[in-house]
């Protein structure tokens, strides 16, 4: 019973002295439009409120129409929640009719608001149109109130102004600061993804300039590591995959990985954000035809509409309903471009008007209507049927000169093939009796299928008279040589045609007709509704509209164009504190909003409001650049500050809401793959590129490697990768959504089922089994265990100083190295007294077997990168 108390006691203090709690936890009484008019609107206005005619005449969308009532009288009594229908019907579980019910606790909050008066803490609007209803009290919700820049609350870097300001206010301040070492590797793992060398460390620890710290942070950025590391994150979100899905078959994007490529250029450029928005929702729109002509920075552009291409579209593929399938694909793109852009669960609206945030229906098809005219269900185009080809007017010159020379020789084989055919055949007919070669002959110059059966009879009991382009080398294997020969230069002479190459885009056609937009009922699109035009989010319409699309020069008509420029305008309140929260989430852990694909009712508060609106603003006056960005926020104290825990600030602030230390960080599965790999010394840096293959191997894991399967499933021969592909660094690894990387989806890697908005952290079994026994990690190892001996020499505490150097940037403590020297002695001992391993399995090459010793080594570097220090950032 003490243990109950203490904990309650210390449940009443977080609840209470919650400095990032947006309101109290608990209310005396309840407030109508903050919280029961939320709960009314997710259970009960769609048939009370939102129709034409509302059931039984009751209207609850306002609290002066739940007083008044319908045909069997008031719904609520005030004062009285024991007397009013709407405890009764919701307590019962008579309303609202179907599965979802009520939570106790939502009908406590009735109970009690309806106890405390029934009152509603603003003047309501005289009158309320028919339909779904938007009130001013939805359009003074935080996430569509105009950014603001506010003046922080002292001088110095403004995020530690805002920062310490709530830190204070509950007596806390910001955690003493990182060491050096820690400091360069929590920086190179946030910018690159990649530890830094105990040579980088050591220069920066050394390093005693006042702008050491700035000098780093701008040489990461710099890198062309940079681009791989933030691009991946953007990938996250964009929903990026290098196969269709939608259907079992999850057929190849064969080219998508161009989008992938721009998309990490994009970053090392520090591509204007609102350019980079702009360009990947219409940058075809931005450019002229023909596309084979465009330049590098327009063709950039038309690549980038690859954002538009990553939902997942199984249309090509056979045995699909078509309808259903193009009305997903049109669905997922709005649901992944709404939670990009405009952090809001626009999807939850497809089917009926959203339960907790005011966006109807309309709002949903409206956005639907901005891309149709690009991906329209009545005029499909499969996603073959979508590439669009660089082959330039010249390319196509040189590839008809190139075939017409071949043509020629391949005239003058066919002729010889001919003669050669001719010769043989009369070679055989002579060994025929005289009176049967005339009709022999007849035989064989009658097409098969107009032979007489005595022909047929002759051209059967002759076989040798069947001589053909495909038989030919039976009978003379010199002539078939020179004809394969001539064969051969053809071939030859067609590979100097440019190789066509083609671009996953999305490519609006001219038309003076766009296609109609309907609202489909319940999302079923067998029940159009009515006409849509297009257009953005109701809520914002009064205050800020988009302005009306106009086609465009190559007659598009501009609507993905006039979408862009609404979210990329100063006075979009959304898209600027979506995407620094997100900036913010890569940093830290977790953003401003914990929420980071839901600023709406369901989502959670900003911690730090006034820091997520300075941010935003900061973003945007300094021309949308994320590298600015990363600048601010990395030389604050807020980001340099250490891990270290303190009881007293513990009880104040458990979860860390406040910032009052740096949170410790699990890698992510690129960078615990990448990591491992740049440690043991294999990381390939080639960049760019197709992606590696990943296949399913014999025992049903997923691997990376070459499909080895038959047309049956049974597994051929392996087929070798291009030398040093493994080892490339994750972000270049095939994302097929059939197929992902074990070593990638132990730890948490993206699900692009349509897009991932934020990864999970998650601690399971599983992880630490593939550590201990995924042949990946015992590979690299032995690797590690090789360039530890290479760069050490044969003493085994230099060995130890090393592997520690390289595994965590720090030299080992007396008792750490004496620890993993007892560690190596006991393994030692353990491997001599086992049989020793294969030497080689059948057909690979034969290797020494190693040594007890080596063993030893190899397994504690791999325990070395199986371990917290390794797989966490502080």
């Amino acid at each position: 019973m003490t243990r109950q108390l203490i904990a309650l006691s210390g449940l009443l203090l977080f609840v209470c002295d919650s400095a990032f709690c947006a309101e109290p936890a608990v209310k005396a009484v309840p407030a109508f439009n903050a919280d029961v008019r939320p709960i009314l609107k997710a259970y009960c206005t769609e048939c009370h409120g939102e129709e034409a005619k509302p059931k039984g005449g009751l209207d609850l969308r306002l609290q002066r129409f739940a007083l008044q009532g319908g045909r069997s009288g008031p719904a609520v009594v005030a004062g009285k929640p024991e007397e009013s229908p709407l405890i009764e019907r919701v307590v019962s579980e008579e309303m609202p009719p179907g599965k979802k019910k009520l939570t106790a606790s939502e009908i406590e909050t009735l109970r009690r608001w309806i106890a405390g008066g029934a009152k509603v803490e603003a003047a309501e609007p005289e009158t309320l149109a028919v339909g779904f209803a938007i009130t001013e009290n939805d359009r003074r919700y935080w996430a569509f109130q105009p950014i603001k820049r506010p003046a922080p609350p002292a001088s110095g870097n403004p995020i530690d102004a805002f920062l310490l300001k709530s830190l204070r206010d509950k007596g806390l301040s910001f955690a003493p600061p990182a060491d050096r070492a820690t400091l360069i590797r929590r920086l190179s793992f946030d910018l690159i993804g990649l530890p830094p060398t105990p040579e980088e460390v050591q220069a920066f620890v050394k390093d005693a300039s006042p702008d050491a710290t700035e000098k780093l942070i701008k040489r990461l950025l710099a890198s062309p590591h940079y681009g791989e590391r933030w691009g991946r994150h953007w990938l996250d979100v964009a929903g990026y995959a290098d196969s269709e899905g939608g259907s079992p078959a999850d057929p190849i994007r064969t080219d998508a990985w161009k989008y992938r490529d721009y998309v990490i250029r994009s970053f090392n450029a520090d591509k204007p954000f609102d350019r980079f928005i702009t360009e990947q929702l219409a940058g075809d729109e931005l450019v002229q035809p023909p596309y084979p002509n465009l330049a590098a920075s327009d063709l950039d552009a038309l690549i980038a509409t690859g954002f538009l291409r990553n939902a997942p579209d199984g249309t090509g593929a056979g045995g699909v309903d078509q309808k259903l399938a193009r009305n997903q694909v049109l669905t997922d793109t709005v649901k992944i471009t709404a939670s990009a852009f405009l952090g809001l669960t626009v999807g939850c609206a497809e089917c009926h008007n959203h339960r907790y945030d005011p966006i109807p229906q309309t709002d949903f098809y409206r956005l639907r209507a901005i891309f149709e005219p690009a991906l329209d269900p009545t005029s499909w185009k499969p996603p073959v049927g979508r590439q669009v080809s660089l082959y330039s007017a010249s390319d196509r010159k040189v590839a008809a000169e190139v075939e017409a020379e071949a043509a020629t020789i391949e005239k003058v084989r066919l002729k010889k093939q001919a003669e050669l055919i001719e010769a043989t055949f009369e070679r055989e007919l002579a060994k025929l009796p005289p009176e049967m070669r005339d009709k022999a002959r007849a035989a064989r110059d009658t097409p098969a299928a107009k032979r007489t059966a005595e022909q047929k009879k002759l051209m059967q009991e002759n076989p040798s008279l069947n001589v053909s382009a495909g038989s030919l080398y039976l009978y003379d294997s010199k002539a078939a040589a020179v004809l394969k020969k001539m064969a051969d230069e053809a071939a030859e002479v067609r590979k100097k045609k440019p190789v066509e190459q083609f671009v996953r885009a999305l490519a609006e056609a001219p038309t003076k007709k766009p296609p109609t937009t309907f609202l489909f009922h319940r999302g079923d699109p067998d029940q159009p509704k009515e006409v849509v035009a297009p257009g953005t989010l109701a809520v914002l319409e009064r205050t800020f509209p988009m302005e009306a699309p106009s086609a465009s020069a190559s007659g598009t008509t501009g609507r993905r164009l006039a979408f862009a420029k609404w979210l990329t305008d100063a006075k979009n309140p959304l898209t600027a504190r979506v995407l620094v929260n997100r900036i913010w989430m890569h940093h830290f852990g977790r953003g401003l909003v914990g929420t980071p694909g839901d600023l709406g009712f369901l989502g959670e508060r900003p911690t730090h409001p006034e820091l997520l609106d300075w941010l935003a603003a900061e973003f945007i006056e300094k021309g949308w650049s994320v590298k600015h960005l990363h600048q601010l926020i990395l030389t604050s104290a807020a980001f340099r500050q250490s891990s270290l825990r303190e009881p007293a600030k513990e009880k104040i602030d458990p979860d860390n809401r406040l910032l009052g230390r740096f949170p410790l960080l699990r890698l992510d599965a690129e960078a615990i793959r990448d990591s491992v790999l740049s440690v043991s010394g294999k990381l390939n840096v080639k960049a760019f590129g197709p992606p590696v293959p990943v296949k399913e191997n014999e025992f049903g894991l997923f691997v990376l490697g070459i499909d080895n399967t038959d047309g049956a499933g049974r597994f051929t021969a392996v087929i070798p990768l291009p030398a040093g592909d493994e080892y490339r660094r994750s972000v270049y690894v095939q994302v097929r959504r059939s197929r992902p990387l074990g070593e990638l989806s132990t730890f948490d890697w993206a699900n692009p089922e349509p897009n991932c908005e934020v990864r999970d952290r998650s601690t399971a079994t599983p992880q630490s089994l593939m550590l201990l026994n995924g042949e990946f990690n015992v590979e690299q190892g032995q690797a590690f265990a090789e360039r530890v001996q290479k760069e050490a020499g044969p003493e085994e505490p230099e060995q130890v100083k090393r592997a520690w150097q390289l595994a965590y940037g720090r030299t080992p403590t007396d008792k750490e190295l004496s620890d993993a020297r007892e560690f190596l002695a006991n393994a030692e001992d353990a491997f001599r007294k086992l049989p020793p391993p294969s030497p080689a399995k059948a057909g690979v090459k034969a290797v020494e077997v190693p040594t007890p010793r080596e063993r030893a080594l190899a397994t504690f570097c791999q325990a070395l990168l199986s371990s917290n220090r390794f797989l966490y950032v502080e």
